[in-house]
């Protein structure tokens, strides 16, 4: 199996182009400039116009917990991530990371009894209500996110 994020893209939308697809070292302090240069391709992608975000917040949270949960928040790690885009298929990101993955549906919902007081746990949740389409792959070590 294909282990490039880049194929993944191009596998899952059939006609997109990939503009833009990297590894990042599991580091949180790196986060905010990451975003921050993906989110300015975005815009120059002239990708999710209105949208931006929805956007950049969803990839935060989906980078922060690739590092923070599949890698430990060991910077020995790699996060892998691409950006994929067109006009009738929308805006599709997929960030991959080498953990041992997880099974979404476990994740407790935290607008509910005791989780509301939790300072945690709410990163898959905004995902959700960020971006039109979510969907975890490779047993939850791949998150797929389409906003059109």
């Amino acid at each position: 199996m294909n282990t490039n994020p880049m194929s993944q893209c191009e596998f899952d939308v059939g006609k997109m182009v990939v503009r833009f697809t990297a590894t990042i070292k599991a580091d949180i302090n790196a986060l905010g400039p990451v975003v921050s240069g993906v989110t300015r391709i975005i815009n120059e992608m002239k990708c999710g116009a209105g949208k931006e975000y929805e956007i950049e917040l969803a990839l935060q949270e989906a980078l922060a917990n690739a590092i923070i949960h599949g890698c430990r928040n060991d910077p020995s790690k790699d996060v892998e991530f691409c950006i994929a885009c067109d006009e009738s298929h929308g805006l599709l990101i997929v960030v991959r990371d080498p953990g041992p993955g997880f099974d979404p549906a476990s994740i407790p919902n935290p607008t509910m009894g005791e989780n509301v007081f939790s300072d945690h746990g709410r990163g898959i949740y905004l995902v959700n209500q960020l971006m039109d389409e979510v969907r975890f792959e490779r047993g939850g070590t791949e998150i797929h996110m389409r906003k059109f």
